[in-house]
């Protein structure tokens, strides 16, 4: 499974909205209302904010990967924001978050949800990747980002 075959046109937002981590996550968990893969909303939206209490998954480098799991969707969700305002996520290297990966897994599909996260990861590390979705200004332009960078690894 490829990221950029998870992720729709229509669950990407190239200029959220929101100011804080929850305004974010909640923005990005909201593209999923009345969508058919969920079966209960505010369930998803909790078990990412729960994992949130955890510990940030502003990861570094500008960027965070909210993220949960539950049995509350029918198959694996994914979402990306982008903000042309810096956004305090409690980030793991102290600095603003500009870009942001939604990922809301089943329970029962833990490796594939690992190694989804595990993707994002590497991506979120090129450089070059990270600059071209900032440039974006679209939601068309950003997924086409996310293929030509996937083209570089397996599928998972």
């Amino acid at each position: 499974m490829k990221l950029s075959d998870l992720l729709k046109v229509e669950h990407i937002i190239p200029n959220l909205k929101g100011q804080t981590k929850e305004e974010i996550i909640n923005e990005l968990v909201d593209l999923f209302k009345d969508d058919p893969k969920v079966e209960d909303l505010e369930k998803a939206r909790e078990s990412v904010l729960e994992r949130e209490k955890i510990m940030s998954t502003g990861v570094g480098k500008g960027f965070a990967i909210p993220h949960g799991k539950t049995n509350a969707i029918k198959e694996m969700l994914a979402a990306f924001g982008k903000s042309n305002d810096e956004i305090d996520y409690q980030s793991l290297d102290n600095q603003p978050v500009h870009l942001v990966f939604l990922l809301i897994g089943k329970d029962n599909l833990v490796s594939s949800h690992i190694k989804l996260l595990s993707r994002i990861s590497r991506m979120m590390n090129s450089d070059d990747f990270r600059s071209s979705l900032l440039k974006a200004q679209t939601s068309e332009e950003i997924l086409g980002i996310f293929r030509k960078e996937e083209e570089k690894y397996f599928d998972v």
